[in-house]
């Protein structure tokens, strides 16, 4: 019997190829059952987030059958072969490993991840699809992701721009975003992911100003917010703790003299401004008067490169725990079988006196 972890991520197949595999959360259970029925797989584990869709599971035999797996996944016909990675084993341990703690993913050491690999064992572990291996490998997994967290800060420390914006909102709001009421003037891609990570963080008043007004109904609604038309955003501002601008506006929308407006309007209560456009668009000067915060787009990306060196100085440590639990999984599930093979319930053909896999043809 051999453990595998088969799949495509965002380092070996773009985005319109692993959109034909992806798997909603309400059929993970549905698509694992096909692949473990059909697939002629002993236990398995379905993966699918934005950046990589993996199959863990264990199987009489590997080769000749990864491709299968992913074709009975895919909406339509193709070769997903050239982008398919394959471990076995050892390595299909530390893979999930390094999966589940962040160090596979496109942001080194993002969190999300591990609630994304725990949702997919809980259900499949559930719907019977798990077995001891695989129910031993994925617990194991969250040890591991526990330690890692423990002795190192591979992560903390924001390491994109609208987390670093959250991240500092946090620290003026001292952590509490529940109350605060955020504005975002101007829909555009960074801005509406800054307005996302706020929310996320529990942020729960929230405007949307823009030219096209019917864009900012659209983008106020995904939040539960409200639109404001674009000439009356100075006003909304009274209100507003945060102001993210992400406009495609060439010139100065919010100036000094505005701003002073504003805060005499709030009776001086902090004032949180996130300039993510270039040109900018909230003069400089702003960020001159009390208890007004300023970050542009430099200020931003500076903490995320800073961020993101701190993480990598921790890749060591992280590697080293990862080897040595994945290494004293091995050695229990290799004994395990040795145990079966004394009593006669596992066919000795196909493995070598250490517990490896000889894979056939």
């Amino acid at each position: 019997m051999t453990l595998f972890a088969a799949g495509l991520s965002y380092k070996t197949a773009p985005v319109q190829l692993r959109e034909q595999l992806a798997v909603k959360a309400s059929q993970l259970v549905c698509q694992g059952c096909r692949l473990k029925i059909c697939g002629d797989l002993d236990e398995v584990v379905l993966l699918s987030t934005c950046n990589r869709v993996e199959i863990y599971g264990t199987t009489p035999r590997v080769t000749g059958r990864i491709d299968g797996l992913f074709r009975l996944l895919s909406t339509q016909p193709r070769d997903f072969r050239p982008h398919v990675y394959v471990h076995e084993d050892l390595e299909a341990v530390r893979h999930l490993f390094r999966v589940a703690a962040g160090l596979d993913s496109m942001v080194l050491g993002e969190t999300e991840i591990t609630g994304q690999v725990k949702t997919a064992y809980d259900l499949a572990h559930g719907a019977g699809l798990t077995r001891s291996v695989l129910n031993r490998l994925f617990q194991k997994s969250f040890q591991a992701v526990k330690e890692i967290r423990t002795r190192t800060s591979i992560g903390r420390g924001a390491t994109s721009v609208g987390s670093v914006a959250v991240e500092l909102a946090e620290k003026i709001f001292r952590h509490d975003l529940s109350k605060q009421t955020v504005i975002i003037i101007g829909a555009g891609q960074m801005g509406e992911a800054c307005v996302r990570h706020l929310a996320k963080k529990g942020a729960q008043s929230i405007l949307v100003s823009n030219r096209s007004f019917d864009r900012a109904v659209d983008l106020a609604g995904e939040f539960g917010g409200r639109a404001v038309r674009f000439e009356q955003c100075l006003s909304a501002m009274a209100d507003a703790d945060i102001v993210v601008a992400s406009t495609g506006c060439p010139k100065i929308l919010l100036h000094r003299a505005e701003v002073e407006t504003i805060m005499a309007a709030r009776r001086n209560r902090p004032l949180f401004l996130i300039d993510i456009s270039v040109p900018r668009n909230i003069d400089a000067e702003v960020q001159r008067l009390d208890n007004v915060y300023l970050y542009n787009i430099d200020d931003l990306e500076a903490i995320v490169r800073e961020n993101v060196r701190s993480r990598e100085q921790e890749l060591a440590v992280c590697r080293q725990i990862i080897d040595e639990r994945a290494a004293a999984l091995m050695e229990k599930l290799n004994l395990k079988k040795e145990r079966l093979y004394d009593l006669g319930l596992q066919s000795q053909p196909g493995w070598l006196s250490n517990g490896t896999a000889v894979l056939g043809s």
